[in-house]
């Protein structure tokens, strides 16, 4: 029995992967990256300051804090069973080591709409900032060992809430890399 019959009396989704563009990223959050983008000269015109690509968010009292997540590859096709969403406070990923990386989102909301899930493919030099809110799955690397720099908030109450979808729903990331 292949995977269309499997699931003939629920949903399946097959997710295709999207470059990460500022306007396909927009609803999400934020790209960072400097392609493309306005600079101004500092330090006696050594550097180039591509200003504010991100802006974190954060509620009261919370602190913005910078981890390194150090993450291993999973196995494709990967059934997305699951999706987290950070409601007090932003959560930006920056790769540290160059390397390519996927992006699984969707709009905030009280639970994902799993018709409304995208899929994207990150360069090694791009980084991505989730709004608050935010639907998206954890980190997925596509090399072993990679790191990426977080930028996170720190504070009082719960800032991960995870949504499972029922056995009935199939959402299905098998990028051909």
């Amino acid at each position: 029995m292949d995977m269309e019959q499997e699931y003939a009396t629920g949903t399946m989704i097959m997710l295709t992967l999207e470059p990460l563009t500022q306007e396909a990223f927009a609803p999400f959050g934020d790209v960072i990256e400097a392609d493309s983008r306005d600079f101004f000269m500092i330090n006696n015109g050594s550097t180039r300051r591509y200003h504010k690509l991100a802006t974190t968010q954060v509620d009261e009292g919370s602190r913005v804090i910078i981890n390194i997540f150090q993450a291993t590859p999973l196995s494709y096709p990967l059934p997305i069973k699951m999706l987290e969403r950070h409601p007090l406070g932003s959560q930006a990923f920056m790769p540290l080591l160059g390397n390519g990386y996927l992006v699984v989102v969707a709009p905030p909301g009280d639970e994902p709409n799993p018709a409304a899930i995208r899929a994207f493919y990150a360069k090694g030099s791009q980084g991505v900032n989730y709004h608050r809110g935010v639907w998206h799955h954890p980190v997925l690397a596509l090399s072993p060992d990679d790191q990426f720099l977080v930028v996170d908030r720190e504070g009082a109450g719960n800032n991960c809430d995870e949504f499972f979808f029922s056995e009935h729903t199939r959402v299905i990331l098998a990028p051909d890399l």
